[in-house]
């Protein structure tokens, strides 16, 4: 396992700015903290509240390549997208790339080009990219959407059930496991996959104080649209209608 060294708080703030932040979203800095100083953990973070940013920032501040496992490859571009915008070295690998294109990635990953590369769960069987990581120095794995590694998670993908084996095959590299929501059950299927006994979890809450949901009851079509013309007067910003057909 790669040594770790604990930075001082300010070294952390100082890397949010490179993200275009001012500051950190609930429960968002005792994470980093925790993955910064060498821990793996389990962090449990309602959609929205800022769960990439867990891995990436500790990605930025310490020496080494950061592999995301992600499921969706549109959330693999949105996240890569956004790094590249704040001039952060990432890149991803996944079956949009020709063969080509693949190689020269993992070659660049290899050189320390890249501080985050971000590979699909598939891909943690194919032998090139096996072979090009073994001589990378790996300071961290994040398992994105991790309740995919239980059986009893909304969305299993039997190749999550794999990281684990990938994790050790490194050595047991420092690990952080995310998702937006997970049972017990599955928090435990998650740490035993991946070997995480010792790992700090961390279970955000999920009240949004942002989001107000509300319900208005109308006796006419006539006071339906009456209802809805004052939404749009008062509402600043975005909101949703849920209507029938």
């Amino acid at each position: 396992m790669m040594d770790t060294v604990t930075h001082p708080p300010d070294s952390i703030d100082q890397a949010l700015k490179s993200f275009g932040l001012s500051g950190f979203r609930s429960g968002q800095r005792e994470v980093i903290q925790t993955i910064v100083s060498g821990n793996d953990c389990l962090c449990i973070m309602p959609t929205g509240g800022g769960k990439s940013l867990c891995y990436q920032l500790p990605s930025l501040v310490r020496p080494g390549l950061t592999i995301v496992v992600s499921p969706l490859i549109a959330l693999m571009k949105d996240q890569v997208d956004s790094l590249s915008r704040n001039g952060i070295p990432a890149a991803l690998i996944n079956s949009t790339l020709s063969v080509n294109e693949q190689h020269a990635r993992l070659a660049d990953a290899a050189a320390g080009k890249y501080k985050l590369i971000y590979v699909a769960p598939e891909r943690l069987r194919n032998p090139k990219f096996l072979e090009s990581i073994r001589a990378t120095p790996i300071q961290l794995l994040a398992v994105d959407e991790a309740h995919c590694i239980s059986q009893w998670g909304h969305d299993f993908r039997p190749e999550y059930s794999r990281i684990g084996q990938f994790r050790e095959w490194l050595g047991g590299v420092q690990t952080v496991a995310l998702t937006a929501t997970a049972t017990p059950r599955v928090r435990q299927d998650i740490m035993d996959v991946l070997g995480l006994s010792k790992a700090r979890q961390f279970m955000s809450g999920f009240a949004r104080p942002n989001l107000h949901f509300g319900v208005v009851t109308c006796q006419s079509d006539r006071e339906k649209d009456a209802e809805l013309a004052r939404f749009l007067q008062r509402t600043e910003g975005s909101g949703i209608i849920y209507a029938a057909t």
